[in-house]
């Protein structure tokens, strides 16, 4: 199994709608992927380690596949407009990682 990890850094001037994010574009890749996408999770980032700290990460996704070649064959003709969809929540420049879940 594979994981997408997106990851939005907080950043003090940048938005990010999670109401949008939860109920629209989340959804909207769940049902570009079809069978690709086991299941995803959200974060809404609250605090860094040290109380009172801020968080590093304004939200995040964890998308879960059964391999990256079906991943990839779901993802890529809907690339375009899952991506064009990123303006419609936030102005900040995700971080993208896939990574091979070896434990859980």
């Amino acid at each position: 199994m594979i994981k997408l990890s997106v990851y939005y850094p907080a950043d003090r001037g940048s938005k990010f709608d999670h109401e949008y994010y939860r109920t629209r574009h989340m959804p909207l890749l769940r049902e570009r992927l079809g069978d690709a996408c086991l299941r995803y999770d959200i974060d809404k980032g609250l605090a860094g380690l040290e109380p009172g700290s801020a968080p590093q990460f304004v939200a995040a996704c964890h998308v879960y596949s059964p391999t990256l070649e079906m991943f990839q064959k779901a993802f890529d003709p809907h690339r375009a407009e899952i991506v064009a969809d990123i303006a419609n929540y936030t102005d900040i420049a995700p971080i993208v990682q896939i990574s091979e879940v070896v434990d859980g």
